[in-house]
């Protein structure tokens, strides 16, 4: 299983150092020492506690939908022209881009500051590993 040094995890959960440090001290976290002396978390170990931990926004649509892929952001900007239109969000550390119609962007008020939901519907998901790893 692979183990990962408390900077790795720390940015894959998207908190800092001190705050991986502060679940290990806690027992929130369970860790141990590499070969070298160094604290590192089992991957396995980090998976489970991102799933446990993991707490979405609230939906501010209020809406039902069958979509899981649903990540909440705010509008940071727009380009239209006569027909198309590129709205970009940032939904926590992700920045997505959206194509659509602009007059789905006037019907739907979005600028930049508002909050939207960008729903994601993929047949292909494409999953890379690092380089070496196994």
């Amino acid at each position: 299983m692979p183990s990962l040094r408390i900077k790795d995890a720390a940015g894959l959960l998207g908190v800092s150092d001190d705050t991986v440090r502060r679940w290990i001290d806690s027992g929130a976290l369970a860790a141990s020492k590499d070969t070298s002396g160094r604290m590192v978390v089992d991957g396995k170990v980090l998976a489970e506690f991102a799933v446990a931990h993991a707490s979405p926004p609230p939906n501010p649509l209020g809406s039902g939908t069958s979509a899981r892929n649903r990540l909440v952001g705010l509008v940071t900007k727009v380009t239209t022209d006569t027909v198309m239109a590129e709205v970009q969000m940032q939904c926590g550390p992700f920045t997505v881009v959206s194509l659509m119609s602009s007059a789905s962007v006037r019907e739907l008020g979005l600028e930049p500051g508002s909050v939207a939901v960008a729903m994601v519907k993929a047949t292909t998901v494409i999953v890379e590993t690092p380089e070496g790893s196994s």
